[in-house]
């Protein structure tokens, strides 16, 4: 039986750089165009609501969807969920413009799948309503997001909003998981790290 031996006029395979094992090396093609793909769609489902109802339903009575538990009906809204901050519209702007600018850091190392649809809906929903903080009344940066799904006893959000609750609770879960957006998993890199 023979052994194999190295050629010498052979290179050797150069280790990983920062001592990663290929254990933790991202596995798959990046996901840049999947978190695209879906922050755009969220964007322009959330426009495209917003124009229709603002068209059809501002100043008028509200419709009901589900009895009077789920009705349509315009409201402007100056501060954030619930109503709460209403003279701190400047302030959400630029948290809103902050979260893009965190997402599309992120987005350079995103292998995963799952990270990609959550980053996408965050994406999606914050430039909605970013939107509205920048082209609607009463001014840049100072503008009312229109929200229209009114629920009894809860809140009126608009699509935008939906998707930002989606992607965020789809963040936890993915962090509970230890799943993260390069596709390694926390608990193989820490059992890795300690070997």
């Amino acid at each position: 039986m023979e052994v194999p031996v190295a050629d010498p006029a052979e290179p050797a395979e150069a280790a990983p750089a920062n001592g990663a094992t290929a254990a933790e090396k991202p596995k798959g093609p990046r996901r840049i165009g999947v978190l695209l793909v879906i922050a755009v769609l969220a964007f322009l489902i959330d426009l495209g609501s917003k124009l229709l109802v603002v068209a059809r339903l501002e100043n008028h009575a509200a419709i009901k969807v589900v009895g009077e538990v789920v009705t349509f009906q315009v409201i402007r809204n100056s501060g954030a969920a619930f109503g709460m901050g209403q003279a701190l519209t400047v302030v959400f702007t630029m948290i809103a413009a902050a979260v893009i600018v965190v997402i599309w850091r992120i987005a350079r190392r995103l292998y995963s799948l799952p990270w990609a649809i959550a980053l996408g809906l965050l994406l999606g929903g914050a430039l909605g309503n970013l939107t509205d903080r920048l082209f609607r009344t009463p001014g840049v940066f100072r503008g009312h997001v229109v929200d229209f799904i009114s629920v009894q006893h809860f809140a009126v959000f608009n699509l935008a909003d939906s998707a930002i609750v989606c992607g965020g609770i789809l963040v936890v879960l993915l962090s509970f998981r230890g799943s993260n957006p390069d596709g390694t998993v926390h608990q193989q890199a820490e059992k890795d790290e300690k070997e």
